[in-house]
């Protein structure tokens, strides 16, 4: 049987336990790591919209994708398994942008979420090949119309991705994409590896 638990943290985002990714998400979900990943291509962003079985966000547009890293799995190694759970793709040119990004956000349902969740931008491998169990839709979408949409509908994305998308750079592709990129290997992107 696979493990597929979540790294709990304390408040002061120190790993202090473990718990099943099923049952985390609630209306009283501990704070836990997470990763998100934007993929993206030239000019283009990819946007996905969340199953509408999802728990929580169902049927939410939102960033490429997310994920939780395991016990003892570095989040650049979940981010290269969540490609291939959700997307059905490999990918490549894994960066970190946002180390430190943590938010917390309550659905309409009162499902919370939250996370310790640094952010990625990388590069698709293959033809994308959603999983339905998680991805309704997609598109591929120029960057600066993503952040355009962000600043005059924030309630139209998911909320971790429209704070996301106020903490990037941007709305310049290549500022996105290129700019103020930091390595994988920064110190917050292992501390899930380290429970």
């Amino acid at each position: 049987m696979t493990n597929d638990s979540v790294v709990l943290a304390d408040a002061d985002g120190r790993p202090c336990g473990t718990a099943d990714r099923e049952g985390v998400h609630g209306v009283d979900t501990p704070l836990h790591f997470a990763f998100s990943c934007h993929l993206v291509d030239g000019n283009r962003i990819l946007m996905t919209r969340r199953a509408l079985s999802k728990r929580s966000w169902p049927g939410v547009w939102t960033n490429s994708f997310c994920g939780h890293p395991r016990p003892g799995e570095s989040v650049v190694d979940a981010v290269h398994r969540y490609a291939q759970r959700e997307l059905g793709i490999d990918v490549d040119e894994v960066r970190c942008i946002l180390p430190d990004f943590r938010y917390r956000a309550v659905d309409a349902s009162g499902i919370v979420e939250n996370e310790i969740c640094p952010v990625f931008v990388a590069r698709p491998v293959g033809s994308l090949e959603p999983n339905p169990d998680e991805v309704a839709e997609y598109a591929w979408a120029e960057v600066p119309d993503v952040w355009d949409l962000v600043a005059r509908t924030p309630w139209a994305v998911s909320p971790w991705f429209a704070d996301q998308v106020r903490q990037l750079p941007g709305p310049d592709p290549h500022g996105f994409v290129d700019g103020a990129l930091v390595d994988s290997t920064h110190p917050i992107t292992a501390r899930a590896s380290n429970p």
